[in-house]
């Protein structure tokens, strides 16, 4: 397989700007941009006349459940269906089987990874009411940051002992980044909803049940520890209007507190979706309502909200199929993400440039990636060639994830992924996923 490419006439968007140039591809790198160059050697070349040349996207925020719920998801699986929709990199979230609470279950998600991740990889280490002590050892090369699930979660992840989140924040060597929900009001909500509907709670009650209250006050009391120890913190998937007024707009640069939404906030939302959808869109937190989704957007678009992520989290549909109190939370997102994305530039609601910095540079920046995340010679040839004049709509027979469903079937978007790359290989050529790619281990500038 060669990784000498040339990709020539792509408009190329990168670090705010956009312009037409060729891109060489040697050992793995990008070697030269510039306009006029001529095929040297083995060159394989591609005319990209009419389309964008984008970084690959960074994903800061996925569920790949593996190892121990591999029957919903697994690296390989989830790591293709990253590839075919200009995925390059993944943060891989710890509420696993077992979770990744300590170095030697952090390390396992990483050799599983290395002999089957069709793309980059990295793992967070989790946080628990118990292994403060493993979260201070960490080594800051060794995982993006410590996850940390100030809400609801699964297993022994639920911090909700405040001396123990005192100290994560005050003792944490990396970023630490934030599910923000806050339980007892979740449960509350969850008692008044059974009182009136019983078993029959509808998929529209969700997001009362998990409230944009609970949002807030869980989010106000990360910020008021990051605060009080100064904690480089990352708040996850902001769902409500309600929580944006406690980010600062702008440039990431300097910022101690950012924050992130999600694809499917941007794309779903109100009683309609969920009348449409029922528990296909189930997550949490939960899509709220339409106004939510106007406000997400325009605040990503000025720099309020600093990231866009997926927080891809596959279930099968036979869970989806079941009562509100048993099926569970969580959407599979990743093959097409960034065409969902793109589309909020066809609707004239964010710019081509902005998409890129929220998925491609803020990643890298925030998380300290070396040589990934930007068009740069020298850097990573992480990269996807998009089509944006070739519509695309979304069928069950084409997704890759594991779990065989989309929560866009029969969604037609205004753009095609046309090629990726990692490392300079080509994983995925528009049509096929090159299953002998193996993509790396990020690494961390710290």
């Amino acid at each position: 397989m060669t990784d000498a490419w040339l990709i020539k006439n792509a408009e190329l968007v990168n670090e705010g700007k956009r312009f037409h140039a060729d891109l060489r591809i040697r050992d793995g790198k990008i070697a030269t941009i510039a306009t006029g160059l001529e095929r040297e050697r083995d060159e394989q070349v591609i005319d990209a006349t009419g389309l964008w040349l984008l970084p690959g996207m960074i994903d800061d925020q996925v569920h790949f459940r593996e190892p121990g719920l591999t029957q919903k998801a697994d690296i390989a699986h989830e790591s293709r269906a990253c590839a075919a929709g200009g995925i390059t990199s993944f943060m891989e979230m710890p509420n696993t089987k077992p979770p990744a609470l300590d170095r030697e279950s952090l390390e396992n998600k990483y050799s599983i990874a290395a002999g089957s991740s069709a793309v980059n990889y990295a793992f967070y280490m989790g946080a628990s009411n118990d292994n403060l002590e493993a979260i201070r050892a960490l080594d800051p090369k060794a995982a993006p940051g410590v996850k940390v699930f100030m809400g609801a979660s699964t297993g022994n992840m639920l911090v909700d002992n405040p001396e123990t989140l005192d100290g994560i924040f005050r003792d944490t060597p990396v970023p630490i980044i934030t599910h923000c929900e806050d339980t007892p009001m979740i449960d509350a909500n969850h008692e008044k909803a059974r009182e009136k509907y019983g078993e029959d709670i509808p998929a529209w009650e969700h997001p009362h049940i998990r409230s944009r209250e609970a949002c807030i006050k869980s989010t106000r009391l990360a910020i008021s520890l990051a605060k009080k120890h100064d904690t480089r913190l990352h708040v996850l998937h902001i769902s409500t209007a309600d929580e944006l007024a406690l980010f600062e707009p702008g440039p990431i640069e300097g910022k101690r507190i950012t924050a992130e939404t999600c694809v499917h906030f941007l794309h779903f939302g109100g009683k309609a979706d969920y009348d449409e959808k029922g528990f296909l869109i189930k997550c949490n937190p939960a899509i709220k309502d339409e106004a939510d989704r106007e406000a997400i957007t325009k605040a990503l678009a000025e720099g309020r909200l600093d990231v866009l992520a997926t927080d891809h989290a596959p279930h099968l549909l036979e869970e989806k199929a079941q009562k509100y109190d048993k099926a569970p939370s969580g959407l599979p997102l990743v093959q097409f993400a960034l065409q969902a994305a793109l589309q909020r530039v066809t609707e004239g609601k964010l710019t081509l440039e902005r998409i890129v910095e929220t998925v491609c540079h803020n990643p890298a920046k925030l998380f300290d990636v070396e040589n990934r995340g930007f068009l740069r010679e020298g850097y990573a040839a992480d990269l996807v060639l998009v089509d944006p004049n070739t519509p695309h709509t979304v069928t069950r027979e084409e997704v890759l994830s594991k779990c065989g469903w989309s929560p866009f079937e029969g969604y037609t978007f205004s753009s095609s992924i046309a090629s990726t790359f990692v490392n300079g290989q080509r994983v995925f050529d528009g049509k096929t996923v090159d299953g002998t790619v193996r993509g790396q281990r990020l690494t961390f500038d710290r």
